[in-house]
Formats: C-alpha cells, sequence, structure tokens
C-alpha cells in the first residue's frame, strides 16, 4: 500500500485527513491484530473511503451504523483470525457503540425533533462524527454513539435546561427503536427526470441553486453520491438530500399539454 500515492491524488483536503486516519487505522490493525473503527461518517463519507478501500484491494472490514439502512455508519476494520466472526455476525458491536435513550417528560412529548438533540450535543462539545443517527420518537430518542463517548454525553445533557426532567438509560445497540418513518405523499411537475429538476421542486428552490446543491456533494441516488445534474432518475429511486431530507420517487402519473411530468413523491417526515 503506497500511503502517499493515494493521498497525493486526494484534493480536498478534510478528505485527505479522513482517508488517512483510516489508513492509520489499518496500520494499526495489522500491527496490533486488533480491532479498529473509524468515527460515523455521513454518506459520501463513507463512500469516500470503500472506494480508497476497493482501490487498494482491502477487504478486512464491515460498514455499520447500529440497525439496517442506518445513515452515519462505522467503517470497522479486523485482522484476518476475527474474518470469520464478523462476517457471520457474531462480533459484539456493544464494544463499540451503544444507544443513549432519552424519555422525554409528558409535557414535552411531540415537541422535540432532531435539531433540539443534535444542538444539546454539539453544545456539550460533542463533534458531530462522535454520533450517528438520532433516532425521534414522540416521547424520546434514542441516539447512537461511540462507546466511549457514552458517560460523558449522558452526563453533559442531563446539565442541559432542555433535558433537566428527561430520563436517561444506556442500552444495548441491539435494542435500538427504529420507528417506521411516515410519509406524506406529494405530486411534483417537472420537465424531465433530471436530479436537478427533481430537486429545485422537492426542496423548492431554482434549478441553478439545486444544481449548487449537487456540486456541494450533497445529494444521493440509493445511498450513490451524486455529481451531475443530468443524473436520470427513476421511479423507486430513494433520493436523500443531506439537510433537506429524504423522498422516494413515485410512478409519473399524467404528462401535461405543456409535455411536462406529473410525478408521486413520498416525503419521509
Amino acid at each position: 500500500m503506497n500511503r502517499q500515492l493515494i493521498l497525493s491524488k486526494i484534493i480536498n483536503e478534510e478528505d485527505k485527513l479522513l482517508v488517512a486516519k483510516m489508513l492509520d487505522k489499518i496500520d494499526f490493525s495489522n500491527k496490533r491484530n486488533s480491532v479498529e473503527y473509524t468515527d460515523f461518517l455521513d454518506l459520501r463519507q463513507s463512500q469516500l473511503l470503500e472506494y480508497i478501500l476497493k482501490q487498494i484491494r482491502y477487504t478486512n472490514y464491515i460498514l455499520f451504523g447500529g440497525y439496517k439502512d442506518a445513515e452515519r455508519t462505522v467503517i470497522i476494520i479486523y485482522p484476518d483470525k476475527l474474518e470469520d466472526i464478523l462476517k457471520n455476525n457474531k462480533f459484539d458491536y456493544n464494544t463499540i457503540m451503544g444507544i443513549i435513550r432519552i424519555k422525554l417528560p409528558n409535557e414535552l412529548e411531540g415537541i422535540y425533533a432532531h435539531r433540539n438533540y443534535l444542538s444539546g450535543i454539539i453544545k456539550i462539545g460533542i463533534r458531530r462524527e462522535k454520533v450517528g443517527d438520532i433516532l425521534v420518537k414522540k416521547d424520546g430518542a434514542d441516539i447512537i454513539v461511540l462507546k466511549e463517548n457514552e458517560d460523558y454525553i449522558i452526563k453533559g445533557l442531563q446539565e442541559l435546561t432542555r433535558f433537566s426532567k428527561s430520563k436517561f438509560s444506556k442500552e444495548n445497540i441491539e435494542n435500538i427503536l427504529v420507528e417506521e418513518p411516515k410519509i406524506q405523499k406529494i405530486s411534483i411537475i417537472i420537465p424531465s427526470m433530471r436530479i436537478d429538476s427533481i430537486l429545485s421542486e422537492l426542496i423548492k428552490t431554482s434549478r441553478s441553486k439545486a444544481l449548487l446543491i449537487v456540486k456541494e456533494e450533497r445529494v444521493f441516488i440509493n445511498h450513490e453520491l451524486v455529481l451531475k445534474g443530468a443524473k436520470e432518475i427513476k421511479p423507486n429511486d430513494i433520493i436523500t438530500v443531506r439537510g433537506k431530507g429524504r423522498f422516494k420517487v413515485g410512478d409519473i402519473l399524467n404528462t401535461t399539454k405543456k409535455g411536462n411530468l406529473v410525478v408521486e413523491i413520498e416525503k419521509f417526515v
């Protein structure tokens, strides 16, 4: 593995640092014969690191975020001796991550949203990459965290006014509560099935701003990063826009007199 050659091909400094840290984890795993893992990664970051891993033909890794379809995951790197354990799902993931479960008092049920929990975590000095998905329910939330930060995060959140009456518990990762997302069906009228056309309608912005969001690497189709606004979208594709939400493309319902398409969309709310 030519470390310098790999890093020299990465222009973005933050990406270069991210890749360098992962390469360090591989070195540590090989030298110490140990399991190593990254911080939590968003969809773009995990795709970048997986691309690098495939380029160097490294296969001793898995992605894990606590549950199926988690948006934020860690890459777990393991030595050869643990291959069977990891690939046969016999590894104890509770050694890496856990759940902080927050139960709100009755008067706050249905009031707190994702931002209330995330801003609290940031306020106590925890970086976003140390926290996985935050699964919000009416009466509280399950927050996936790295095990080494669990106690610190609980102590910090308990000291915040917004959570002063809430109950906290530590749960094993397999006990995470995943609720079916609520879906709002809407219809949009678009000139074509290009991602920039669809995106401009979904988030109510201009085509030029939609294209800028694509170029900022914030748009994913079926968890794959999209880099071109001309990307054609098909029914049943899942569109994820960082900071804006997630959508499922439905059927083309009709065509207007001007030739525009009427498309059904399922918005996850």
